[in-house]
């Protein structure tokens, strides 16, 4: 564990590229990649790295929602995973997807868990192996949770409602333009699926790239302190909600939170803007002209 680790409130949920490269070959890890490119993983993938679709494997393929009790016990059998495994999670976007496959293993109960601190982006720079070779595993019989941890690490719409009327703090991770409502989807992507902009009344802005530095690491224990104690004043002790637009960045500043800096109560809200945009009178704030 490197000194930058070390130093997190939680270090032992972030590994580095020499710690993974150490222990390939240990059957108590398994490695998986999650992206928002989901064709990546086919051009190449860490040595026996398995590939966690977020949307074919974590989502609900009706209703919006993730897979239920028994749905995620029959994903992780098929990639013979078990309750004591350590899986460790990395991918492309500085671990935007990783972290919510994380933070979703998180909402069924799955302690053993890690993220490869700098993801896909690292382990390619520094020229560390890649293969196109797909493993294949014996299936374990993981058990069914007993339950989602919806309340814990979860907010939906009428709490995210109640904790805005209450002003509690809440972070929105989009860009600037999100935020002010000048636009309804991230720079450069189509702007589709909701039907009024700008952010939830209260929320303060501080994108989720702010956690990252260039090589797609997160930044050190101090810098992040300033950032979301300095600047947006969030104690450790407060009931904290991030989101985003459907809860794929907010789950990266979910772990910031939780994990590397220690804060007692986080949430995410995964219905995010897609939900609260499009709900009939629901309180929305703009700062665009």
């Amino acid at each position: 564990m490197n000194d930058k680790i070390a130093a997190y409130a939680h270090p032992e949920v972030l590994v580095d590229t020499d710690w993974l490269a150490a222990h390939l070959e240990d059957p108590s890890v398994r490695v998986i990649e999650s992206n928002e490119d989901i064709l990546l993983y086919d051009t190449g993938h860490i040595p026996g790295a398995v590939h966690i679709d977020w949307r074919r494997d974590l989502n609900d393929a009706t209703i919006r929602d993730y897979v239920d009790e028994d749905g995620f016990a029959v994903l992780c059998s098929r990639h013979g995973i078990t309750p004591d495994t350590n899986v460790v999670f990395y991918g492309d976007k500085s671990n935007w997807w990783a972290c919510y496959a994380f933070w979703v293993f998180q909402l069924f109960g799955h302690d053993q868990a890690r993220v490869l601190d700098g993801g896909r982006a690292k382990w390619e720079v520094e020229g560390r192996t890649m293969t196109r070779e797909k493993p294949a595993y014996a299936p374990s019989d993981y058990p069914r949770p007993a339950r989602r941890r919806d309340d814990e690490i979860r907010a939906f719409q009428d709490q995210t409602l109640a904790h805005m009327r209450a002003g509690g703090p809440m972070v929105d991770v989009r860009s600037p333009g999100e935020f002010s409502g000048e636009i309804t989807h991230m720079p450069e992507y189509p702007q589709e699926g909701v039907l009024r902009g700008g952010h939830i009344p209260g929320a303060v802005s501080c994108p989720w790239a702010r956690a990252a530095q260039e090589d797609g690491t997160f930044k050190p224990v101090e810098q992040l302190r300033g950032i979301y104690q300095g600047e947006l004043g969030l104690g450790e002790d407060d009931d904290i909600i991030a989101y985003c637009r459907i809860g794929e960045r907010s789950s990266h500043t979910w772990f910031v939170l939780k994990y590397l800096l220690g804060y007692n109560r986080v949430r995410n809200y995964d219905g995010s803007w897609t939900e609260w945009g499009n709900m009939v009178r629901t309180p929305i704030e703009r700062t665009a002209g």
